[in-house]
């Protein structure tokens, strides 16, 4: 069959723009902005041992807006992991929506921290 008007561009299965493909092994960085109600909840916490679960690298901040800033490295199969689990959340609180961006690794230092963030409260 020849492609048509009704078929997915290529891209659609191509690596994203961090060069890899979903559910590989390549070291890849993921930009995430978590959406809902995940401030006051233990959401940070939460975040920082499901990354360190995956043995990712990077942070977890608040955001002035309410929201939850994730940056994290590592294989990207477990970063997409990790995006599951961010949508799933603690059991305080709840997750509308989580934004990822993928990007190429650039190199974070080892380990995941709780980074003080925009909120006052940090």
């Amino acid at each position: 069959m020849s492609p048509g008007a009704g078929d997915p561009p290529d891209s659609a299965f191509n690596a994203d723009s961090s060069g890899t493909l979903p559910g590989s092994s390549a070291r890849a960085r993921l930009d995430a902005t978590v959406r809902g109600r995940v401030q006051g909840v233990g959401y940070r916490v939460f975040a920082l041992r499901e990354a360190m679960a995956l043995g990712l690298h990077g942070s977890v901040a608040n955001m002035m807006d309410g929201g939850v800033h994730v940056i994290a490295e590592g294989p990207r199969r477990d970063l997409e992991a990790l995006v599951e689990r961010l949508a799933e959340g603690p059991p305080a609180g709840w997750v509308d929506d989580v934004g990822a961006r993928w990007e190429p690794a650039r190199g974070l230092s080892d380990g995941f921290s709780i980074a003080p963030g925009a909120h006052r409260g940090d």
